[in-house]
């Protein structure tokens, strides 16, 4: 009978790292430590740990790939309910967006989907958004409804400035029709100390009158200036007789039951699509006076601003077609276009 060798080494023994191993855990760890918890600069662990820079980095960087370092965003519970970070960026990364921002507050809680004063939770959530991207040398361009007066509404006094701010799309109507576009034109300056671009033209006209009003020098600047502003914040219209369209006599139910045949869910401007984003070749194609919507989705500035359960369809449309770089909408609204 062959007896055991006193020099073996026993399973336990067999299943610890080298001393190499061993030492490489150790200094990143402690470069972890210093860098995470007592808030050095990579710099600064190189220095205490002897190290250089780059080894430094490659040992921080190692502590979080073996699991060394486990790093928690968590709001405070108090406020659960009011930050939505988790939808937030959920949203940002099914829809490709740059930001975006959920609004705890309900559209359709507040009051009726045509009031802006039941926008006015996103509002604010939007203006704040807006004064931190937008730069002294930026044109703003906007769509009148609801969600932009809200926005006007909740801008701050001195917060930012931007060089102008000007309509994207017509809103002269045949009936004594409110559509705020003054108002977000004054408040906007005032607010952020701009000059104003007007488009005093209807929303629709005649194919032949289009033509004629886009060759006069006063509407062709306005309508350039639009299309190459560098921020625009608009909201969606539904296709229903609920929409600010169809209040406003811009349209009639003939004109709706032709725009829900042709697949038609939301609007921007005037300017119809579909539930997949693509743009509706309707009748009112050549008859509107707004900036197109490959303009708006051109735009590296864009924000929608929407909610309500009557504009889910419209705000998914228009996410799928790109139109918008940034979002603010309420919690039921991220809900449902996550669940999409």
């Amino acid at each position: 009978m062959t007896s055991p060798n006193p020099t073996a080494q026993t399973p336990s023994l067999i299943a610890s790292p080298p001393p190499s191993t061993t030492e490489d855990l150790r200094l990143a760890l402690r470069a972890a430590t210093l860098y995470y918890l007592d808030g050095m600069t990579q710099a600064e662990v190189a220095t205490r740990l002897g190290v250089s820079r780059p080894t430094a980095g490659r040992l921080v960087a190692r502590a979080r790939t073996q699991g060394l370092v486990r790093i928690e965003v968590q709001a405070p519970a108090h406020l659960r309910d009011s930050l939505r970070s988790d939808e937030e960026r959920a949203l940002e990364e099914k829809y490709s967006l740059v930001e975006a921002v959920v609004v705890a507050d309900s559209v359709d809680a507040a009051g009726s989907i045509d009031d802006h004063n039941s926008f006015a939770g996103v509002g604010r959530a939007a203006a704040s958004l807006l004064v931190r991207r937008i730069r002294e040398g930026d044109t703003l361009g906007f769509t009148w409804g609801p969600e932009t007066v809200a926005v006007a509404q909740g801008l701050p006094s001195g917060a930012a400035t931007c060089a102008s701010v000007v309509q994207l799309d017509g809103s002269v109507s045949a009936i004594n029709y409110q559509t705020g576009t003054e108002y977000v034109l004054g408040r906007c300056a005032e607010q952020l100390q701009a000059n104003t671009v007007r488009l005093p033209v209807p929303l629709y006209a005649d194919a032949s009158t289009v033509v004629s009003m886009r060759g006069d020098s006063v509407i062709s600047k306005a309508l350039e200036a639009g299309r190459t502003a560098e921020m625009m914040m608009f909201g969606t219209g539904a296709v229903s007789t609920s929409t600010t369209l169809f209040e406003g006599s811009f349209i009639d139910t003939d004109m709706l039951s032709v725009l829900t045949g042709l697949g038609a869910v939301g609007e921007v401007g005037g300017r119809f699509y579909r539930l997949d984003g693509t743009e509706v070749a309707g009748p009112l194609d050549e008859r509107a006076m707004s900036v197109p919507l490959d303009d708006i989705r051109a735009c590296g500035g864009s924000i929608l601003v929407t909610g309500g359960v009557a504009k889910h369809q419209a705000a998914l449309g228009a996410l799928h077609g790109g139109l918008a770089k940034m979002l603010v909408c309420d919690i039921e609204c991220a809900r449902w276009l996550l669940d999409q």
